[in-house]
């Protein structure tokens, strides 16, 4: 059976007509204990047919199938429709209508892009060491429009208030931009509390994309919706996914209740 649109979210920013997305919450699928339910990811230690049920699921709402990647925590961008297998990168782009570009996460932040034409789309993995390392530049590279033509936006990620990090991740940032050190809050000697979607927002705005959408859902602290491995450490994976398709087809968040 397909997910209900209920079990995931739709980004809320002003896309061009023909450009689709959607994230996935925890709900909708077939997988129990700790990766209950609707677990996504293959290398996380639940049943492999569990995972392929729900990616199924999933897929029944899509136009064709999802490109998975084989995600690394690096910068390397690929041609979604290039893609057969799990490749390794941590971000997809694409001209092509009906090309599901995808990334998966558990606090890590995806980050949605469309040019404002809606001829180009892409998906990017921007945890910390990639956001550092350039996942979004690399990404607003291959999708080869100025910047100021494209929007973004940020998925659930943990949150300012969660993302405990050492010296090493403050000074991956603030070596490079100084300015970045406004992302982070002290918390004892050598600890920060990070402001992850605050340092993508920097990083998106530096490379010239001035329209620059959500950012405010914490995975960690919501466990009934989303998975978290900084909560959990054994737990499922999430998806965020983007693609284009004729404007007559379009999804739409379900009416709330009552």
């Amino acid at each position: 059976m397909p997910l209900s649109h209920s079990d995931c979210l739709i980004p809320d920013w002003p896309a061009p007509p023909g450009v689709q997305a959607l994230v996935t919450t925890r709900s909708g699928g077939v997988s129990t204990g700790p990766w209950a339910s609707l677990n996504l990811g293959t290398a996380v230690g639940d049943a492999p047919e569990a995972v392929a049920a729900n990616r199924a699921r999933l897929e029944a709402l899509l136009p064709g199938p999802a490109r998975w990647l084989r995600q690394v925590h690096g910068n390397r961008v690929v041609a979604a429709q290039s893609v057969a297998g799990p490749e390794e990168a941590d971000a997809s782009v694409t001209a092509m209508a009906g090309v599901v570009c995808v990334v998966q996460m558990a606090d890590c932040l995806p980050v949605l892009f469309a040019s404002l034409d809606g001829d180009r789309v892409a998906a990017a993995h921007a945890g910390w060491r990639g956001l550092a390392a350039g996942i979004l530049e690399n990404t607003l590279d291959a999708l080869a429009c100025p910047p100021a033509q494209v929007m973004a936006w940020l998925g659930p990620a943990i949150g300012p208030d969660c993302f405990e990090v050492g010296a090493d991740v403050f000074q991956a940032f603030v070596t490079r931009d100084a300015g970045a050190g406004t992302c982070f809050i002290p918390r004892g000697p050598d600890k920060w509390l990070a402001d992850l979607p605050g340092l993508a927002r920097r990083r998106l705005l530096a490379a010239g994309v001035t329209r620059v959408h959500g950012g405010g859902l914490c995975t960690f602290s919501d466990a009934e919706r989303f998975f978290s491995h900084r909560r959990d450490r054994v737990t499922g994976r999430m998806a965020a996914l983007i693609w284009r398709t004729p404007p007559a087809a379009t999804l739409t968040p379900e009416a709330p209740p009552g």
